[in-house]
């Protein structure tokens, strides 16, 4: 059986998730924009996942808004928050840190809506400085967006004092963040973070994929991406998909239900795997870190695709960096200054609840392995 470790890319669906999604797909399957008993029944069940979610994340059911994905969240918070909040100016301000679907987006917006784009250099471990942000700041900033836990090496981003920062030099200025990573893995509660949009996604926290979320502010009339029939109150058109709605909220119930013992023991599994690997692999840097689920390292002078063969010769699935970054170096690696030989044997290992001790350490055996018969092999030529 395959050891999974992977999990920062896509988690697996937890049984009470399944569950929820089964029901109604078979039960309560009508369309919940019908008028009759059962449309009102899949209506519920809607609400109710909004409601799950919502107090995972702190907020009101009413700031909550569903969505298909990640990508299309922040695709709707920055394409409509940038166009709405252009009045006060046209100046985005973020990092080069950032997930493809937050660099592609503020990149179009650049060329071709005439908006201009700053994107700060992250620390050595893949965060964003206060104080850089702070010093970023123009008076015709209009929209900041960081995300709170780098995808790639777990760093976490005070986004509470990047708010504070905002909000004392730039008032008016909307504050996106891309709580992908972060959404039951680090403290993240809407109502304190100080984020007038918050984008989420429920693969990531075992849920199925297809659903996420988007945060929007009470208050902020950000204008929808999808239009047609009006349903999210008229924020985003398209018939609700109910089975995944009802996952996404029983995965969110069930995290924040365990969601202290579940970070401390992801963190001591981490924090474990990191002691032995730098214990038996000579020259292995720890890259990044924060986040209790991720663990980025590389072995400088190994290739990380040669690495992963190796592991995946073991059923041992781990990646190079971001799942929806294909080919080519790290624009995260690169941008915290990495040296190449560093990005070139970058791994990311990612946790979940699920993860076991054995797990975890059977990857610790075989990265020492592959490094001594990798060796071995490159002397014997």
């Amino acid at each position: 059986m395959s050891i999974y470790l992977d999990n920062a890319a896509t988690t697996a669906v937890c049984p009470e998730a399944a569950k929820a999604a089964l029901e109604a797909m078979t039960v309560q399957y009508a369309n919940p924009g019908s008028p009759h008993a059962m449309g009102r029944a899949a209506a519920a069940l809607v609400e109710r996942g909004r409601a799950q979610v919502a107090r995972a994340l702190d907020c009101l059911p009413e700031e909550l808004f569903f969505t298909s994905c990640g990508t299309e969240g922040n695709n709707w918070a920055l394409r409509r928050g940038a166009e709405y909040n252009a009045r006060h100016g046209k100046h985005l301000l973020s990092s080069q840190a950032e997930h493809p679907a937050v660099l592609r987006t503020l990149e179009e917006l650049e060329a071709r809506q005439g908006f201009t784009l700053t994107l700060l250099k992250p620390e050595r471990d893949g965060s964003v400085s206060p104080d850089a942000v702070r010093a970023a700041l123009r008076e015709d900033t209009c929209l900041v967006s960081l995300m709170c836990v780098n995808n790639e090496t777990g760093a976490v981003t005070d986004l509470a004092a990047v708010a504070r920062a905002v909000r004392e030099r730039c008032p008016k200025a909307l504050i996106h963040t891309d709580a992908v990573q972060g959404f039951l893995h680090v403290p993240l509660s809407a109502r304190s973070l100080g984020a007038d949009l918050i984008t989420l996604s429920g693969h990531k926290v075992h849920a199925p994929k297809g659903i996420g979320a988007l945060y929007i502010r009470k208050g902020l009339n950000l204008p929808p991406l999808l239009t047609g029939g009006g349903q999210e109150s008229g924020r985003r058109s398209g018939t609700p998909a109910v089975e995944l709605i009802a996952a996404f909220g029983a995965a969110a119930e069930r995290g924040m239900q365990s969601f202290a013992a579940d970070s401390a023991r992801m963190a001591e599994l981490r924090g474990h795997m990191a002691r032995r690997l730098r214990a038996e692999n000579p020259g292995l840097l720890l890259l990044g870190g924060g986040a209790p689920q991720l663990l980025s390292l590389s072995l400088p002078g190994w290739r990380s695709e040669v690495l992963m063969n190796f592991l995946e010769a073991r059923d041992i699935c781990v990646a190079r960096s971001s799942a929806c970054k294909r080919g080519g170096r790290s624009q995260v690696l690169a941008a915290m200054g990495l040296p190449g030989d560093v990005i070139d044997g970058a791994i990311r290992v990612s946790l979940s609840r699920y993860t076991t001790r054995e797990e975890a350490d059977a990857f610790c055996d075989a990265l020492r392995d592959a490094r001594e018969r990798l060796r071995s092999s490159v002397r014997r030529r």
